[in-house]
């Protein structure tokens, strides 16, 4: 394999993780490898909600961090929570320093929504639905402006080189159709921040390219997963049959949206006190629970919002238009749908992973803020204190003040998933992995994924199947359900303070394996 090196701290993912820590890590010269063009294709830009942060005077981090906590389910670390919201306001105001046009009040505060689980309204938000896109665009064009930022637009990350316990290396490939012969690119030191694992899932609200590959691609190198089990799925995604699945923003319920069936019920009064705006694994279940039953749930916006979702809601708006609805007139035919990975690359507080010189920030990562749960909007909220705190943290080993630019050759042809294995992956995280899960049907999975992974050699599919295998065998171990993780068999939560879940892939394969050989 080609090498090349460097002096830069590369960088894997150009979403907000990836580009706010190559800001906090200037003038130190980063490089980051992005499979698309800047802005396109990472979950970040796609975040309709917001941030969420104790900006108004009546709350406080403390209540930010409780909510956290109990949203949670008991798997939550308290540290971590606490560090994450007493920053949450800095950030804000460093992104407004930026360029974020964040929504304001005619008195110039900041407009602040209400969403699931929260006591206060604190998700700040731009353009009503537009935070992710706009945050983004005032990175890009910070990242633009700033000489020791280089991107290498149209590259993905394969695997990880390591040597004695510590990452030496990232091999890169062109990341088209075709793809290339991959390079081992060796840097300074290294950070992931390519996304969460929702791409797994038939029916996903991320971008096309997010399907676990960056965590499958550390746990196959050795480093420690936590929390794969708890995936959370977004109760209102559009049932369209778009893929991915268009997101109709918990803002919406925010802001008095209801939850009907196909009879005008308003199904959640009974299932929850808090109705909408009870925590996202309850509304998940509830509205999985009609699909089954046949009663067709939808988001009636018709009475909170009428003719105004066009203008305060526009990427909703543009969705529905697209799809022939009118939400001013009809209701919005929704769907659960993969969402958001709470589990990830386990971090400790400074975003270190278990492997020595690998940092880890945003969905990707597990650093104990999410639990069984991630509480609306606090997912951005993370990407950017761990996107600082891994900046300090590399910006200690590393004190090169300039570097030459990376500078590609990509020779041959490399291997590409197949696309027919690929969807078979997906339809069998859905339909056996999905918002309600059994032992029988998690052991299905593990032999699917299995059977797949066999059939397919190449990097970008065994960093995918290794990372379901991850998801599968975590929940097929955690006999109980709480938060996102349901078990139809364990339908009852353990007494006491839940645990977290660690497991290296090793470890997961080999159980996988044992229960495969059983199964023949």
């Amino acid at each position: 394999m080609q090498e090349i090196k460097t002096d830069r701290i590369v960088i894997v993912g150009a979403g907000m993780g990836g580009l706010y820590a190559a800001l906090k890590l200037a003038p130190r010269p980063v490089v980051l490898i992005s499979p698309e063009p800047l802005g396109e294709g990472a979950s970040s830009a796609w975040a309709q909600g917001g941030v969420a942060a104790a900006m108004d005077a009546g709350d406080s981090p403390e209540s930010h961090a409780d909510d956290t906590l109990n949203a949670g389910a008991g798997t939550v670390d308290a540290d971590v929570a606490t560090l994450v919201t007493r920053e949450a306001r800095e950030h804000i105001l460093d992104l407004t320093k930026l360029g974020t046009p964040f929504d304001r009040t005619d008195d110039g505060q900041y407009v602040l929504s209400r969403e699931a689980a929260h006591s206060f309204a604190r998700v700040v938000r731009v353009k009503g639905d537009q935070a992710g896109a706009e945050i983004m665009a005032a990175l890009i064009e910070e990242a633009r402006q700033t000489p020791s930022i280089q991107v290498l637009e149209g590259t993905m990350a394969v695997e990880l080189d390591v040597k004695d316990g510590a990452v030496t290396g990232v091999a890169i490939q062109e990341s088209d159709d075709n793809r290339s012969e991959p390079i081992m690119l060796r840097g300074a030191a290294y950070l992931l921040a390519g996304g969460g694992s929702g791409g797994l899932y038939a029916i996903t609200t991320n971008p096309p390219r997010i399907r676990g590959q960056v965590i499958g691609m550390a746990a196959r190198a050795g480093a420690v997963i936590a929390d794969a089990e708890f995936v959370q799925f977004h109760p209102t995604a559009m049932d369209v049959g778009e893929d991915p699945a268009p997101l109709a923003t918990e803002a919406l319920r925010g802001e008095g949206a209801v939850l009907i069936n196909k009879d005008g019920a308003h199904f959640m009064q009974a299932v929850h006190p808090d109705a909408e705006l009870a925590p996202r694994d309850v509304v998940a279940r509830a509205i999985f629970a009609e699909h089954q039953a046949g009663n067709r749930p939808m988001l009636d916006t018709r009475a909170a919002l009428g003719e105004e979702i066009k203008t305060n809601f526009p990427s909703v708006a543009e969705y529905c238009d697209r799809n022939g609805i009118d939400p001013a007139k009809e209701p919005i035919p929704v769907a659960p749908a993969a969402h958001y990975h709470m589990g990830g690359i386990a971090t400790d507080k400074e975003g270190q992973s278990s492997l020595k010189n690998l940092w880890v920030c945003g969905e990707a990562s597990s650093t104990g803020l999410h639990g069984a749960n991630r509480l609306a909007s606090n997912g951005l909220l993370e990407a950017l204190v761990y996107a600082r705190i891994c900046a300090d943290g590399i910006a200690k080993t590393s004190d090169v003040a300039q570097a030459d630019p990376v500078v590609l050759n990509f020779t041959g042809v490399g291997f590409a998933p197949d696309p027919q294995g690929v969807a078979a992956l997906r339809q069998t995280m859905t339909d056996k992995v999905g918002v309600v899960r059994n032992a029988e049907g998690l052991k299905q999975a593990l032999y699917n994924i299995a059977s797949l992974e066999a059939r397919d050699p190449s990097e970008n599919f065994q960093n995918m199947a290794a990372t379901a295998t991850l998801i599968a065998v975590t929940a097929l171990l955690r006999e109980e359900s709480r938060g996102a993780h349901e078990r139809s068999d364990f339908p009852e939560t353990l007494p006491g303070k839940g645990t977290r879940s660690m497991m290296t892939f090793a470890e997961a394969k080999a159980l996988r394996d044992s229960l495969t050989e059983e199964s023949t």
